[in-house]
């Protein structure tokens, strides 16, 4: 029987989305989560799988029964000749990560952090940055589904290939997802160097830094002219990491610590933000070899609020810009970066990569802080190059202004209501974006 928590207040990563729902789970494997599912229909209740709760949205809140997969992430198979790795879908990436790394595998890529579980990273279609490599979905090969009678269905390209299709990307709309089968890799090293530049400079040359790097991303600082660069690239060299201090140093104590006294410094006296901003180019340079996701991700100590958009890769020094001058003119106080990544486009229907090759920009705000007129400000920017939003970051458009940003928005809908007709796996934030069930 799954583990029934005593209490039932939920929260967050970052504060901002709470929930008193009628019970937390945490089963332990797919058999307990189907009778979680059952069970729940029974008594005409919801049903929301929450992940590592890393979503700024409300994706997950429910007041229904809330899964939390603490201990449902088991690796449960390796096909080490084709680089085939089949896990419970609640496995959190850093377990994931550690455990491909003992087997000399790793992902083709991942996005900045490493705390979300497998589910919840490609449910909400995260990604890295690299302009050959897809999202975190694209490397996704097969899953089991748990549907809203209890059913389980396993997809993948050739068994209920609609389903597998729709369902890489699929909100917790679609069902729990149980199993994820991924596409591995041999186990890479990654060249990292990280510095600062000027942002003009970046942006006249921008096309030729995507090209020439695998991974190439940028931070500009608001109110300086400043932006801090990432280039990594897949070497052969052997490893060359930082030493424990540095990183320590680097991670911990600058980019955290430091950083953290800088924004609560910026709270309480926002005039100021631009010269404690002022600062951050001049924290140095660093160069290194290391494993592939310890180059990748980084540890994420302060909190903070996200809004993160997806536009056509060509519209990225225009918007940018806008975003600068908007920042420049309005006299809002901005104490966090502004970060630009790259990446390929896919073919998932509700993909924020669909159809095209991609710049994510994304903005954020110190956890605590006012962040409505910087993010609606932004929003109005995006809504202009049809920006497409991450599902797990804030954001405020509806299933009637995202509809026609995703051409295949409809087929996604036709396997929702396949899967889940009693809307078993929706609430209030699925109905906003995605529209209720008819």
């Amino acid at each position: 029987m799954p583990t029934r928590l005593a209490s039932r207040q939920w929260k967050n990563w970052a504060g901002n989305q709470r929930a008193t729902p009628a019970a937390i789970e945490t089963p332990s494997s797919e058999e307990e989560i189907v009778a979680i599912v059952r069970d729940a229909a029974a008594a005409g209740e919801r049903v929301k799988m929450v992940g590592a709760g890393h979503s700024f949205t409300a994706i997950a809140v429910t007041d229904g029964r809330l899964i939390r997969p603490d201990n449902f992430q088991r690796v449960l198979s390796v096909d080490r000749t084709k680089r085939l790795v089949t896990v419970q879908a609640g496995i959190r990436l850093s377990t994931l990560n550690a455990e491909l790394a003992k087997r000399g595998l790793a992902m083709p890529n991942l996005g900045d952090i490493e705390y979300q579980s497998i589910a919840g990273a490609i449910s909400t279609a995260t990604h890295g940055t690299g302009i050959k490599l897809g999202g975190l979905a694209t490397f996704v090969v097969g899953m089991r589904i748990i549907t809203g009678d209890g059913s389980v269905i396993e997809c993948d390209a050739e068994h209920e290939p609609e389903l597998f299709h729709t369902a890489r990307v699929g909100l917790g709309a679609l069902g729990v997802l149980s199993t994820v089968t991924l596409q591995c890799e041999e186990a890479f090293n990654v060249h990292a160097v990280e510095s600062a530049a000027k942002v003009d400079e970046l942006l006249d040359s921008l096309d030729d830094h995507i090209a020439e790097n695998d991974h190439f991303e940028f931070f500009w600082i608001p109110n300086t002219e400043w932006a801090l660069t990432k280039w990594n690239n897949r070497t052969e060299k052997p490893l060359a990491p930082r030493s424990r201090w540095k990183e320590f140093r680097d991670d911990v104590l600058i980019g955290n610590g430091g950083f953290s006294l800088g924004c609560r410094i910026a709270r309480l006296a926002p005039s100021l933000t631009p010269r404690i901003m002022g600062l951050v180019p001049f924290t140095g340079r660093a160069e290194y070899i290391d494993r592939s996701d310890k180059v990748y991700t980084s540890p994420r100590l302060v909190h903070f609020y996200e809004m993160e958009y997806s536009i056509e890769r060509s519209a990225c020094r225009e918007a940018l810009n806008r975003v600068r001058q908007f920042v420049s003119q309005s006299g809002i106080q901005i104490s966090f970066p502004v970060e630009v990544r790259f990446t390929a486009g896919d073919d998932i229907p509700l993909s924020t990569a669909y159809g095209r090759e991609n710049c994510y920009i994304a903005v954020h705000v110190y956890s605590g802080t006012h962040y409505q007129q910087y993010f609606e400000a932004v929003e109005t920017i995006m809504n202009d190059y049809g920006g497409r939003p991450h599902w797990g970051k804030l954001h405020f458009q509806t299933h009637r202004t995202l509809r026609d940003r995703y051409p295949e928005w409809e087929r996604f809908q036709a396997v929702r209501k396949r899967l889940d007709p009693e809307g078993r796996f929706s609430n209030p934030y699925l109905e906003r974006v995605l529209g209720p069930l008819d």
